[in-house]
């Protein structure tokens, strides 16, 4: 009886682990791309400041604020997991944390690209003019596209007919099987 318990608490301080594994590992990705999202802003505020901000037309102003929004609510974004975990992840709230986090880093991520993508457009369109900017940035949301969404897609584990007959690996759930 008292291996049982033993092996229980082992158990579930394994899982402990890999929940705080799973919670630092997220906090390390969102702490390198605040840094990131950052100077984005501080660039994006700048450039308010700056002379030929005055001679921006509509569509500029459009994206400047735009942009600068995105960026905003994409720091909130990434920040509020870190901020859950100083608040919470001492308290035995990790499995909780956990999902909340990995959710808001997937949004946050996405509007990290519509904001660096306004920059973009932004930038190029001042440069280079309306079509210009607009053709380049067309390009780089492509890029993102396909390097965020279509790539995981691509690499992603593929289950054969032949895997579903084997054992179960991590994470797979046994199906039972039924007999006519």
């Amino acid at each position: 009886m008292q291996i049982r318990h033993h092996l229980q608490a082992q158990r579930r301080e394994r899982a402990r682990e890999r929940e705080s594994l799973t919670v630092a590992e997220l906090l390390q990705e969102l702490r390198a791309v605040q840094t990131g999202v950052q100077i984005l802003f501080a660039f994006l505020l700048g450039l308010a400041f700056s002379g030929r901000f005055t001679s921006l037309d509509d569509f500029g102003l459009g994206t400047y604020v735009a942009t600068l929004v995105l960026t905003v609510i994409t720091t909130a974004l990434i920040a509020t997991p870190i901020t859950l975990h100083r608040r919470m992840g001492h308290s035995g709230s990790n499995p909780r944390i956990v999902p909340i986090a990995a959710r808001m880093a997937e949004i946050g991520f996405a509007l990290l690209a519509l904001a660096l993508n306004g920059a973009i457009l932004l930038v190029t369109t001042f440069v280079l003019g309306r079509i210009a900017g607009i053709c380049i940035t067309v390009l780089t949301l492509s890029a993102f596209l396909g390097l965020w969404l279509l790539l995981p897609w691509v690499l992603r584990p593929r289950r054969t007919a032949k895997s579903s007959e084997r054992s179960p690996g991590a994470g797979q759930r046994i199906k039972a099987s039924r007999t006519p």
